[in-house]
């Protein structure tokens, strides 16, 4: 009974620091722009290729296949830990025993795969202490980003050890016991051949509580950090984009304006004006993106292979994909709590486009989209890139000069080039002379 009295108030409260921290982001993504989703079959296809299937993972066959391995053992282990809540509240033993040879099969994999985890995270952590594989580091990769990387696999490697001790010492207790073994435990079977003399229920207790509390530390640990893909990861693939990568979307509102000058009875339709507010072409600081913009950033694993492969990156230009993304969550924290205290026209004085983002670093994308294609749990870099360089050229005009040229050859001409109207077809004047 102690025993459900402590869990009970230990549960609570990480599901009190967890709604809270659910609501904080709720007010985050409140402050967002809008965007339209639809197609939903077509999006479920693609969370079970890319999300579950992992096939973005697996294009790199070793480290994306113990990636991915680590991803399905988390899901077939998630079983166990809800059996684990379920025992706690109500003083039961290996509930979910009773669905027989299915539960066997699970907690036999869970097993298992705690084992294979446990030496993947050692894995981990060396190819990021040792090894210092290049794309793990970079400008927006500050030491605490990778403390905060290695604090989560190591807490990753203490719920999988203490997870083996758990069943370890229960089929040591039960074996002692005398009593029938719930489930099959291939690798803590083996394990339990070597606890000797050891007190099994107090053991088996301890790892229970350090495994249970682990895993509710992880879970309000997660929003807050960069495994925060653990949590958002499925949703963002199933929310992200379908068009093709290389398709940019309009801006609703310079299309209703070129609708309208195109339309010969708009200017005599006396329409009135809507008297809303004029909206921001483009996106000069976090209020200006829109949800999936945001989403993105929560979602984004810092891996680096989006830098690793952009090639404004490899020749040695400022544009990091990951720096972009990862500087909208950063505006986010630091702005959000003000914009939800004071209102839309709170302003710090600071701004996502040139106080985290430069316009060297946008101009150097050549929206070639390798990044989104790339990107395991497929953000789409460019479409935030673009409409920071919207702000700048509708905004700002502060377009290179290159563009600046481009624009006004358009506006005078008709055409990108500087020839006018009447001598665009002169190049045609050879082919008839010799025909």
């Amino acid at each position: 009974m102690i025993k459900q009295i402590l869990f009970s108030v230990s549960l609570l409260a990480t599901l009190g620091i967890f709604a809270y921290s659910v609501n904080k982001y709720y007010q985050y993504f409140k402050l967002t722009r809008s965007l339209p989703i639809g197609d939903y079959g077509k999006r479920f296809n693609m969370m079970m290729q890319v999300a579950f299937g992992q096939n973005k993972i697996l294009r790199r066959p070793v480290i994306g296949l113990i990636h991915a391995l680590v991803f399905w053992g988390f899901i077939v282990i998630t079983v166990g830990s809800m059996e684990m809540v379920i025992d706690g509240l109500f003083g039961t033993d290996r509930f979910l025993g009773i669905l027989g040879g299915f539960y066997s099969f699970v907690v036999g994999s869970g097993d298992v795969m705690a084992l294979f985890i446990a030496v993947a995270m050692i894995v981990f952590l060396y190819r990021r202490l040792v090894m210092k594989v290049k794309r793990f580091d970079g400008v927006e990769m500050s030491h605490k980003a990778h403390n905060d990387a290695h604090m989560a696999l190591t807490i990753i490697l203490l719920l999988m050890v203490s997870l083996l001790g758990m069943n370890t010492f229960y089929v040591a207790e039960k074996t002692l016991a005398g009593e029938e073994i719930v489930g099959v435990y291939p690798v803590s079977q083996f394990f339990a051949g070597f606890v000797g003399n050891a007190d099994v229920h107090l053991w088996h207790e301890i790892n229970w509580w350090a495994h249970i509390l682990l895993i509710f530390l992880f879970a309000n640990y997660l929003p807050y950090s960069k495994h925060f893909h653990v949590y958002m990861s499925i949703p963002n693939v199933f929310l992200s984009r379908l068009e093709p990568l290389g398709q940019l979307y309009n801006m609703e509102s310079i299309t209703k304006e070129v609708k309208l000058m195109l339309d010969p009875n708009a200017a005599f339709s006396g329409a009135p004006d809507d008297g809303g507010e004029v909206e921001r072409f483009g996106v000069k600081d976090i209020e200006d993106v829109n949800w999936k913009n945001y989403m993105d950033s929560l979602t984004c694993t810092q891996c680096g292979r989006c830098t690793s492969v952009c090639p404004a990156n490899i020749t040695g230009k400022l544009l990091s994909p990951r720096k972009i993304i990862m500087n909208i969550r950063t505006r986010m924290e630091e702005k959000g709590a003000g914009l939800i205290k004071n209102g839309k026209d709170f302003d710090d004085k600071k701004a996502l486009l040139g106080d985290y983002i430069t316009a060297e670093e946008l101009w150097a994308c050549t929206t070639c989209n390798a990044c989104a294609q790339e990107c395991p749990v497929n953000i789409n870099h460019p479409s935030i890139i673009i409409d920071m360089r919207r702000y700048l050229v509708m905004e700002q005009s502060a377009a290179p000069s290159e563009l600046n040229t481009i624009f006004q050859n358009i506006e005078n001409n008709g055409a990108p080039w500087q020839f006018s109207q009447d001598d665009r077809l002169k190049w045609t004047d050879e082919l008839y002379m010799n025909a």
